[in-house]
C-alpha cells in the first residue's frame, strides 16, 4: 500500500523547495525509478514490463478502436517487429512520423513543432536511449505538468494489428521514437483513447512548461506578423488550428482547398517574399498527418512562385509531405487561432531585452471551503484562495516602458487521472489593489476594493492568462472557477519584469493564538452514573455519557457520538495509556465538550445543527485556532459530509486533536522549530490518536 496522498503532498513541497521538478531533477511519475529499474531488469536479464501501464486493452482504452480490433490486438517490442530498431536515424524530424487510428494530431502537431527546437527536444526525449548496448526493453521521457517535470517510464510493447503499428507510425519502418514518445504521453493521459482529440496549446506547454498565449486570428491586429516573427527566431513552438465540423462531432473532412476541418498544424516558419515588386508576409504549415496540402496560392505548385525574386526561390519544395506555405491574409481567414509557448516571455510581450522573474503558487478549490465561484456573489467570492502580490520598483529598458511588466497565468488541474474524465471549468481571476492587511481579505474588502485587472472573460480552458501593466506596490489575485462549489486544483504563475512576492493571504498551516479556557471545577457529578466499578470510564461508557447529556436543549442533526468517535476521545484524553478515562481525565474532556458545544451552537448562525466551513473559520478562532485555506480543506475532508458541513461531535474531535497535537508537537520539539523521532515513536503517536 503506498504512502497517503497527504503524507506524499509533504514530501511534494519539500522536494519543490529543494529544486525537485526541474528538468535536471524531475519528479517520479507514478513514483517509479528509471535507473532503479533498469538496472534490476540488467542484473536480472529481464526484459522490463510496465504493470502501471500495462500492455493490455486497459492502456488502449474505449473509443480509438472498433471493438472487433481491440480482440486483434497483439503488443510487440520492436525487435519483434524489425531486424534492427533504432530509436533515432540520422536525427529526429517533424518528416520522420505519420498519424495513426489515434484522432491525436494536436498532440503530433505539438511534436512536429518541437523537432525545430533541439534543445528542448533532448530534454523531452533523451536521444541516447537506443536498442543495443545495455538494452532492457525500458525507455523514460520528460514532460512538464502542472509546474513540474515529470520522468515518466513505459516499456517497449506497442500494440499492433496483422504486425502493423496501429498509432502513430515512422516513414522510416526500423525508427521507433514517434511510437514510444506516443506511449509515454499515452500513459499519462491515462490510456490512448485519452488522447483523442485535444488542444494543441496543451502538449506544446507540457514540452516547455513556458508561457503560452492563444491568438485569435479573426481579431488578429497589425502585431500578429511581430509576433510570428519573435516566436520563428527564439525557442518558441507554434501550432494553429481550423475552425468547422459539426458541434460535438470530429469530422476532420477535407474541404475542396486541401485544408482538414477540426484539425491541428504545426506553424514551422515565416518568410516575406517579394512577387511582382511587393512584399509578401508568408506562414509555413505542416500537417501531422505527414500528407494532405493548401493547394490555393503559395501552395507547392502555385504559379505565384514563378513571380517571385530569384533569392525567394529556395522557399519552394514541390513535395506531398504535409507541409505547405500560404499568405498571411490566408491564414488568418482558414485558421482560427494562433498558439505559441516559449521559454521567454519576451517574445509573448513584444519586449525587448527585459528579463523576467516567475513566481508559481499551488492552490485548490474545495468544495464548501475554497470553491467560492465568481465575484457575482461577494460573499461566497471571497472564500477562494487569495494571493498577496508585492511588486517592488524597478529599472526598465526606456524601449520597454509602455509594454506589460507583468503575467498572471492561471491552470486548473483535475483531479482525474484519465484525460476524458476530467473536466475543465470556466476559470478566471480578479487583481485588486491594496492596503495593508496580513490576513485572508472578507468580503467586505472585496465589495469596496478597487478591481484593476482581471482576464477578458472566464473561459473552459486548461489555462488562461493576461497581459497587465502594474506600477510597484501591493496587489491582490483571486483565482476562482466561474460557479462555486466546482473543485479542481489549479498553478498561479506570476512574471513579472520586477522582482514580485507572492504568498498565500490565508497563511500556511494552523496558528495558535490562544488555548481553550480550563475550568477548575474538580467535582463531575455526572461521572458516578457512567463510571465502572472500577471509577473508570471507557469509549462505550463516554459515549452514553455523551450522547445522553451533551445535546440537551439543541438540535441534533446527526445520531450523536459513535463509538469509533468516542474510542478517539479515549485515546486524546488518556494520561495512563490504558484504554480508559479516569475521573479527572473525563471531567477534562467534558468541560472542553460543553464549552465547545456553546462555540458550536453559537456560530451556527443558520441553526441547520451543523456548521458549515466559514462557521467552521469563525468557531475556529473562538477557540484559539486559525487555519489557512489548505489545512481548512483538509479538514473539511476529513472531519465534513458529503456538503462539507461539519456536526457537534465531529467538531469537538477536530478541535481536541489539533489541540492535543500542538501540545504533543511543542512538548516532542522542545518549543523549536524541528522535531525527530524513530519509527515505534512516530507509529505510538499516530496509531493511538
Amino acid at each position: 500500500m503506498p504512502a497517503p496522498g497527504v503524507c506524499l503532498n509533504i514530501l511534494s513541497e519539500r522536494n519543490l523547495k529543494d529544486g525537485q521538478g526541474s528538468p535536471n531533477d524531475p519528479e517520479k511519475f507514478l513514483d517509479q525509478d528509471f535507473h532503479r529499474l533498469k538496472q534490476f531488469c540488467l542484473k536480472e536479464r529481464l526484459r522490463f514490463v510496465d504493470n502501471l501501464f500495462p500492455p493490455e486493452m486497459k492502456s488502449i482504452g474505449l473509443g480509438s478502436l472498433k471493438r472487433d480490433d481491440l480482440w486483434r490486438v497483439v503488443w510487440k517490442r520492436p525487435h519483434e517487429l524489425v531486424s534492427n530498431p533504432v530509436y533515432i536515424v540520422q536525427g529526429a524530424s517533424r518528416f520522420d512520423f505519420i498519424q495513426g487510428r489515434l484522432g491525436n494530431c494536436w498532440f503530433l502537431a505539438s511534436v512536429g513543432a518541437l523537432t525545430f527546437q533541439k534543445r528542448i527536444m533532448k530534454q523531452v526525449i533523451n536521444d541516447e536511449q537506443n536498442f543495443s548496448v545495455d538494452y532492457a526493453g525500458i525507455f523514460h521521457f520528460k514532460f512538464w505538468r502542472f509546474g513540474s517535470w515529470v520522468d515518466v517510464v513505459i516499456d517497449d510493447k506497442l500494440p499492433t494489428i496483422d504486425g502493423r503499428l496501429i498509432f502513430v507510425q515512422s516513414k522510416t519502418p526500423n525508427e521507433f521514437w514517434p511510437a514510444l514518445l506516443e506511449k509515454a504521453y499515452a500513459k499519462v493521459c491515462g490510456s490512448y483513447a485519452d488522447m483523442d482529440a485535444g488542444n494543441i496549446s496543451e502538449a506544446l506547454m507540457d514540452f516547455t512548461g513556458g508561457p503560452h498565449m492563444t491568438i485569435k486570428l479573426s481579431d488578429a491586429s497589425g502585431k500578429l506578423w511581430d509576433a510570428l516573427k519573435r516566436a520563428s527566431q527564439s525557442e518558441s513552438l507554434m501550432g494553429c488550428g481550423t475552425p468547422g465540423g459539426q458541434a460535438g462531432l470530429l469530422q476532420n473532412d477535407v474541404l475542396p482547398n486541401g485544408l482538414v476541418e477540426m484539425h491541428a498544424y504545426t506553424v514551422t516558419g515565416v518568410a516575406e517574399v517579394v512577387c511582382k515588386g511587393r512584399p509578401v508576409k508568408l506562414v509555413r504549415i505542416f500537417n501531422p498527418w505527414g500528407h494532405g496540402e493548401w493547394n490555393r496560392d503559395w501552395s507547392d505548385r502555385s504559379p505565384l512562385w514563378e513571380l517571385v525574386r530569384p533569392e525567394d526561390q529556395k522557399y519552394k519544395v514541390v513535395l506531398d509531405n504535409g507541409e505547405f506555405w500560404m499568405s498571411m491574409e490566408d491564414f488568418c481567414r482558414n485558421f482560427s487561432d494562433l498558439d505559441i509557448c516559449c521559454s521567454d516571455v519576451n517574445v509573448l510581450a513584444g519586449s525587448t531585452s527585459s528579463s523576467w522573474k516567475t513566481e508559481v503558487h499551488r492552490g485548490q478549490w474545495v468544495l464548501g471551503t475554497t470553491a467560492g465561484g465568481c465575484s457575482n456573489d461577494i460573499d461566497s467570492f471571497s472564500r477562494n484562495p487569495q494571493f498577496r502580490v508585492t511588486l517592488k520598483e524597478t529599472v526598465e529598458d526606456p524601449r520597454d516602458e509602455s509594454s506589460p511588466n507583468l503575467l498572471v497565468s492561471l491552470i486548473q488541474k483535475s483531479h482525474k487521472r484519465n484525460r476524458h474524465l476530467a473536466t475543465n471549468f470556466y476559470i478566471g481571476f480578479n487583481i485588486y489593489e491594496l492596503k495593508d492587511q496580513r490576513e485572508k481579505f472578507p468580503a467586505s474588502f472585496l465589495r469596496n476594493a478597487r478591481l484593476i485587472g482581471k482576464n477578458e472573460s472566464y473561459i473552459n480552458a486548461r489555462e488562461v492568462m493576461e497581459f497587465f501593466r502594474f506600477k510597484a506596490g501591493e496587489y491582490l489575485i483571486v483565482p476562482s472557477t466561474f460557479k462555486p462549489n466546482e473543485a479542481a486544483s489549479f498553478l498561479l504563475t506570476v512574471y513579472s519584469k520586477t522582482e514580485a512576492i507572492i504568498e498565500d493571504s490565508s497563511g500556511y498551516g494552523v496558528t495558535r493564538k490562544k488555548k481553550i479556557p480550563r475550568d477548575n471545577d474538580e467535582s463531575f457529578q455526572l461521572f458516578p452514573k457512567y463510571a465502572d466499578k472500577y471509577g473508570e470510564v471507557d469509549a462505550e461508557r463516554l459515549q452514553r455519557l455523551l450522547n445522553e447529556n451533551l445535546y440537551a436543549g439543541n438540535s441534533q442533526k446527526t445520531a450523536g457520538f459513535s463509538l469509533d468517535l468516542c474510542k478517539s476521545l479515549v485515546a486524546l484524553m488518556d494520561l495512563s495509556v490504558t484504554g480508559r478515562l479516569s475521573e479527572f481525565e473525563c471531567l477534562r474532556l467534558w468541560k472542553q465538550a460543553v464549552f465547545l458545544k456553546d462555540v458550536f451552537y453559537g456560530k451556527d448562525v443558520s441553526r441547520t445543527g451543523s456548521l458549515s466551513l466559514n462557521e467552521l473559520r469563525n468557531a475556529l478562532t473562538i477557540t484559539g485556532f486559525v487555519l489557512s485555506d489548505s489545512m481548512l480543506n483538509l479538514m473539511a475532508l476529513r472531519y465534513g459530509d458529503s456538503n462539507g458541513e461539519i456536526t457537534l461531535e465531529n467538531f469537538i474531535v477536530l478541535v481536541l486533536r489539533m489541540d492535543c497535537m500542538a501540545k504533543t508537537f511543542k512538548k516532542l520539539s522542545a518549543g523549536g522549530p524541528n522535531m525527530m523521532l524513530g519509527e515505534n515513536e512516530w507509529m505510538h503517536l499516530t496509531l493511538y490518536s
